[in-house]
């Protein structure tokens, strides 16, 4: 496996982590009843702050791994993996790890820094697939 298709599976798995990290305080401040049903009305309660960061940033990697899926594809069926995608790559799992407390905490304005350097390792793998 090459370490860009690594770095995929072990986005993968910082995802589910996410979903974790958000869905255990989302349903002990929401209640089963409600994370439970078809949600077809809004929560009795909001979210506290901190649960409700940690959804959005969820939310945020969810579309973030979408592009770096597309770049570890280019990248892997182009055979164009290199130092440069390789390193990209880790910088893009090590920026969405970061991103987490990041958020969470409301890290001004490291929090949208974070998130620069992971957009553009992604960007930088697909452009070092092209040329």
């Amino acid at each position: 496996m090459t370490p860009e298709l690594t770095t995929l599976a072990l986005a993968a798995l910082l995802q589910t982590l996410q979903y974790l990290i958000f869905a255990i305080p989302a349903n002990m401040e929401l209640g089963i009843g409600y994370t439970s049903s078809s949600r077809d009305c809004a929560p009795s309660r909001q979210l506290s702050t901190r649960t409700a960061r940690l959804q959005r940033a969820m939310n945020n990697h969810f579309e973030a791994l979408i592009l770096f899926t597309i770049a570890v594809v280019v990248v892997t069926l182009g055979q164009q993996s290199s130092g440069v995608t390789q390193t990209a790559a880790w910088v893009y799992l090590a920026a969405r790890v970061l991103y987490i407390p990041a958020y969470a905490f409301g890290w001004r304005p490291w929090r949208s820094a974070i998130w620069g350097v992971g957009f553009f390792a992604t960007v930088t793998m697909i452009v070092a697939a092209l040329i």
